[in-house]
């Protein structure tokens, strides 16, 4: 029976010294090849190509240049809207048309102003028939007080009706004029040539003043407009010339300041800038675009030629050249410097790298 319990005792024992063995084994405390000291893992060497091209890294003085988000838009914006109350008949338009100054855009009912121009024409024709009656009695009047065969008192009666039936006919005649200006705004028209922004309205919708039916813009009289930091926009004046980005065009434009809203965000701490552009092609209103600007003092940065960085999906790489022999070494990039990418981190100031990364192959 004491045998037996000693059995039991000892294989826990194997068991739990076995396992410990295997651990030491897989740490290669034990056994095992030799293992390499953490941070000295030896690089993929391949010799330095025959005539390539190599450079040594140093910093250089660059402008501090930050990039802040805006959106191009017209400088010349048109709500049309009608003058009257009237229901819209016809939208000829529509969002993306590009239209002619003079081009109808939309039509309205004209019914109730016809209506309006009939009522006033009927009152200026009794205003008018009025008005030869008082002029008359003022003329008969007059010849009687002449010959002392009416009272003072009675001629000034009969002036004061004359004055005010004259009165009438020329507000009757004011108003049936202004109708018959109304009469033509039942046409909207384009006040200049331009391309149709928005679209808001319908047939059938009511048109009611300053509610606009369409909005016209001119797309070759843009501006940039951007908020930025106030401790930025200080450094910006009236006229300066910018550099913007368009990402979605791939291109690079001027533009000129012409604009700096006074008011700073509370809740942002920016200032809105507007940068006039001369006219390009392909620029619309709407399109999202980087205007950039430096914004701090010029600072020492490590730069290299964009042909020597690698990229490998998210990770970038440049190939290190020392004593001939030529390895890769992972790097991070900030911005963008012309044909240089500054390096934040992986690279040293006077190290030796292949100029155009191609060029070798471990």
């Amino acid at each position: 029976m004491q045998k037996i319990t000693q059995n039991k005792w000892l294989l826990p024992v194997l068991s739990g010294v076995a396992l410990l063995l295997v651990v030491l084994y897989s740490l290669g405390i034990i056994g095992g090849p030799e293992k390499t000291n953490p941070g000295t893992t030896p690089h993929t060497l391949a010799a330095l190509p025959v005539g390539a091209k190599t450079l040594t890294v140093g910093k250089e003085l660059t402008d501090n240049t930050l990039s802040w988000p805006g959106t191009l838009r017209s400088r010349s914006v048109a709500k049309l809207a009608p003058k009257l109350n009237a229901r819209i008949l016809e939208v000829t338009v529509n969002v993306g048309d590009a239209v002619k100054q003079g081009d109808v855009l939309a039509r309205l009912d004209k019914q109730g102003l016809q209506a309006a121009y009939q009522e006033v024409s009927a009152v200026l024709q009794a205003a008018r028939a009025h008005a030869k009656q008082a002029i008359a009695d003022e003329k008969r009047t007059k010849d009687l007080y002449s010959k002392e065969a009416a009272t003072r008192q009675t001629l000034e009666a009969v002036e004061a009706q004359a004055k005010a039936a004259r009165a009438a006919v020329a507000q009757a005649a004011s108003a049936l004029k202004q109708v018959k200006v109304n009469l033509n705004e039942n046409v909207i028209k384009a006040p200049f040539d331009g391309i149709i922004s928005e679209r808001l309205k319908e047939p059938g919708d009511m048109g009611l003043p300053n509610d606009p039916i369409v909005i016209l813009q001119k797309p070759d009289d843009l501006q940039l407009q951007a908020a930025i930091p106030t401790r930025c926009a200080k450094r910006i004046v009236l006229g300066q010339q910018v550099d913007i980005r368009i990402d979605s065009l791939n291109r690079r434009v001027t533009g000129k300041i012409d604009e700096i809203v006074p008011e700073i965000d509370p809740h942002t701490r920016t200032q809105r800038v507007k940068a006039a552009l001369s006219s390009s092609e392909g620029l619309i209103p709407g399109l999202f675009a980087w205007l950039e600007q430096s914004c701090e003092d010029d600072q020492d940065v490590l730069l290299v030629p964009q042909s020597a960085v690698q990229t490998f999906g998210q990770l970038e790489a440049v190939k290190i050249v020392h004593d001939d022999q030529v390895y890769t070494r992972h790097i991070r990039t900030g911005k963008t410097k012309g044909e240089k990418l500054e390096v934040l981190s992986g690279l040293r100031e006077g190290e030796t790298i292949l100029m155009d990364a191609g060029n070798a192959h471990e």
